[in-house]
């Protein structure tokens, strides 16, 4: 029997407890400890999952030797130095998103993890949902055909941030979606992105984005934190059938219609009959696939562990939280612009020990 790999998670916030619970009872781990500042809801969260160790010191848990991996649930913006070091202590690391608060921070995480041969995970929880790992099977079984647009709404009352617009918070769940289920993932040339302040906050707090796709398709993306209704739904549009996710309807989360445009190619005289002669509609039946019950984050996990005993890339690895902070950062240069912005996909080199000095770790715990 292979032994459980040991991890500790580091922030006792709003999603560490959730990756605590996960954790300790997924077979493939062990949680070995609770890291945060605050004692009290490190201990609190400890009590939650049966009893860890906490501590407040992320040092002691970089420089234990029998903790293999960290999972990090803090602030975006102390996730470039946590992981780096945690890195440079050999240990393999999943972030919640975003991966990090830039794109050139994302790209030196992940091109630290690629030159110690370690797992960089980014925990995109939705791509590890029942629904959505249907949907990436049904494209790529094509039973959609060829993809022709895809809309997704995430909008809510609040929670209306201090340090990121509505961008930032709320459409990273659609892009890594978008980026788990489009065939070659999301890396597009542009994006084009429009927001709105009408509460004077200082950032965004109702936007919109557009994102070019191969083929001629688009996928576009509405978030907002001004709606007093609650909505989470994906409408991807095929050649072959239509599917919707409607993530807050339990009974029937996916349904697929055999519906659509037709086009054929005829021969007519003028371009007007030719354009009638072409369009038809296809009504069909639909149908809903039977999805399994199980909750993302032990699907997480179970990846994160496999990614490490296989000695490969997780399916949401690092680099695929670096396309969703390209499509992010194009997203802010359009915003200022007013138009289109080009997205930059290559990682740019980065000169690791001269550019990434090592953190104060305290400070980050």
């Amino acid at each position: 029997m292979t032994a459980a790999l040991r991890i500790a998670v580091i922030g006792a916030g709003y999603w560490g407890p959730n990756l605590a619970r996960n954790f300790r009872s997924a077979p493939d781990w062990e949680l070995a400890a609770i890291c945060d500042l605050d004692p009290d809801r490190a201990r609190q969260v400890s009590e939650q999952v049966g009893g860890v160790a906490t501590t407040t010191s992320l040092d002691s848990v970089l420089a234990d030797p029998g903790i293999d991996a960290v999972a990090i649930a803090t602030p975006a913006r102390t996730h470039h130095d946590i992981a780096v070091a945690a890195l440079r202590s050999g240990k393999h690391v999943v972030v919640e998103k975003p991966l990090a608060d830039s794109r050139e921070r994302g790209a030196a995480m992940v091109a630290e993890a690629a030159a110690r041969g370690l797992v960089l995970m980014a925990d995109h929880t939705y791509c590890y949902t029942p629904a959505v790992l249907k949907i990436r099977e049904l494209i790529e079984e094509e039973a959609l055909g060829d993809i022709l647009f895809i809309d997704s709404v995430r909008i809510n009352l609040g929670l209306i941030q201090p340090d990121v617009d509505v961008f930032w918070d709320l459409a990273p769940h659609d892009l890594s979606i978008l980026d788990f289920v489009v065939p070659g993932g999301l890396t597009p040339a542009t994006v084009s992105a429009q927001g709105a302040d009408p509460l004077g906050s200082g950032k965004s707090c109702v936007g919109y984005l557009s994102i070019p796709l191969a083929g001629g398709a688009m996928a576009h993306v509405h978030v907002n934190w001004l709606s007093p209704t609650k909505i989470r739904q994906m409408v991807i549009g095929g050649s072959r059938r239509t599917l919707v996710w409607d993530d807050l309807n339990p009974q029937q989360r996916i349904s697929v219609y055999d519906r659509g445009v037709d086009i054929t190619q005829v021969s007519a005289a003028s371009r007007a009959e030719r354009a009638a002669a072409t369009v038809s509609y296809r009504l069909g039946d639909t149908w809903s696939p039977a999805l399994p019950e199980r909750e993302a984050l032990s699907a997480m996990a179970a990846e994160f562990a496999g990614a490490i005993a296989g000695g490969r890339a997780a399916r949401t690895d690092g680099r695929s939280g670096l396309r969703v902070l390209s499509v992010l950062e194009a997203a802010g240069r359009s915003l200022a612009s007013g138009s289109a912005a080009a997205v930059e996909h290559e990682a740019a080199p980065v000169a690791l020990e001269a550019a990434l000095p090592e953190p104060e770790l305290e400070a980050i715990a």
